[in-house]
């Protein structure tokens, strides 16, 4: 072979060999770093100083009291619930306002209430209101069933006040 082919296979081999320490870096750090959760809203709130991933998933939970807007379409009575809280589980203390939209949970990430639990599947159950104003648990097909006061659902089924969902570690409640 001539000198000039050997210069090139060792150039050739050299810059594939800096290519795949390259990729390798690139995954180590994302192992070790996870990957970048870019925040969709307002500048003001990227503008906030950065706080606890608890105290984050507790400020995304609960959007803000809105005046005036009922949930239900208007039918609500003086016993309907108007939050939701979590009573156990590593998102402890956390609270949802009821007002009328479909709040999902599980893993994923846009999911309303993000669970960071083994037991969870990504899109595990929902709970949406119905046209008389009682809301609805339904689970989305997960692998470890949603339970409502003991009980395993297989159907949409209407939540009493005060009853416990459970979904996996993570119990969760409806509350006046």
């Amino acid at each position: 072979m001539s000198e000039l082919t050997l210069t090139v296979m060792r150039l050739g081999f050299l810059a594939v060999l800096w290519l795949f320490v390259i990729v390798a870096v690139q995954v180590i750090r994302s192992d070790l770093f996870g990957t970048r959760v870019t925040q969709r809203g307002s500048r003001r709130e990227a503008s906030r100083p950065q706080q606890s991933g608890r105290q984050q998933a507790r400020q995304q939970a609960t959007p803000p009291p809105q005046r005036g807007q009922q949930g239900g379409g208007g039918r609500r009575g003086r016993n309907a619930p108007t939050k939701l809280v979590v009573s156990e589980g590593t998102l402890t203390g956390t609270t949802v306002a009821l007002q009328g939209q479909t709040i999902t949970l599980g893993r994923a990430h846009d999911s309303t209430i993000v669970l960071d639990d083994d037991y969870a599947s990504s899109r595990h159950a929902r709970i949406y209101p119905d046209r008389d104003g009682q809301w609805i648990v339904e689970d989305l097909g997960s692998t470890n069933g949603t339970y409502l006061d003991r009980s395993r659902l297989t159907t949409p089924t209407p939540i009493p006040l005060g009853a416990p969902i459970r979904i996996g570690k993570t119990v969760i409640e409806l509350r006046k």
